[in-house]
């Protein structure tokens, strides 16, 4: 059994390590009396974490399952409680460190990723004089920005293929195009800030 239910028996009526004992054994009431009976101290642990409900309840089930999957059980059975609380601590801490890791998408309807018709002006102003100085590069720089200008850009390998130029050579044309490009912008009175 595994869960996180809560109740009114008491675990300190009785010996933790002797229904823990029994429980591995395989006898359901005693898990039952271990979880209704220490359940409210394992939640109590992960919601100090300030955990929602959800991810608490989650932390007391992983804690009991952990418990469950012990090879030999614990050495000493009558520290279940401060085992459980141990276990429940680190699933918290995992918990909380996976949503650090976590990077939310920007959602259509952000109202800050909607263009405003004066934002739509400057960027399409912006595009124009861009792309009006990258048709004053050579050639083989044009096409180069416009490979660079894909999405998803094409690769080191893609863009040396079509230019006719070794892989290694793409990353050094790149910012002498780029460079010219910022200073063309430059002379036209276009800072690169």
């Amino acid at each position: 059994m595994t869960g996180c239910e809560t109740g009114d028996e008491d675990v300190s009526d009785g010996d933790p390590g002797e229904l823990l004992t029994r429980a591995l054994g395989g006898d359901e009431v005693a898990w039952r009396l271990l979880v209704r009976g220490l359940s409210a101290l394992v939640l109590a642990v992960a919601k100090s974490y300030r955990l929602g409900e959800a991810d608490a309840f989650d932390v007391c089930q992983h804690t009991w399952l952990s418990l469950t999957q012990l090879p030999a059980g614990l050495r000493d059975p009558a520290k279940l409680p401060g085992w459980l609380a141990t276990t429940a601590r680190r699933q918290a801490l995992r918990v909380l460190s996976a949503r650090n890791r976590e990077i939310p998408c920007m959602d259509r309807e952000d109202p800050a990723a909607v263009l405003t018709p004066e934002s739509s002006l400057l960027r399409a102003e912006r595009d124009r004089v861009l792309w009006e100085a990258v048709a004053r590069l050579p050639e083989r720089e044009r096409e180069l920005v416009r490979l660079l200008s894909r999405i998803p850009p094409a690769s080191h390998a893609e863009i040396a293929a079509h230019l006719g130029i070794p892989p290694g050579s793409v990353g050094p044309l790149r910012r002498r195009v780029l460079n010219r490009l910022r200073r063309l912008l430059e002379i036209e009175g276009y800072d690169h800030a």
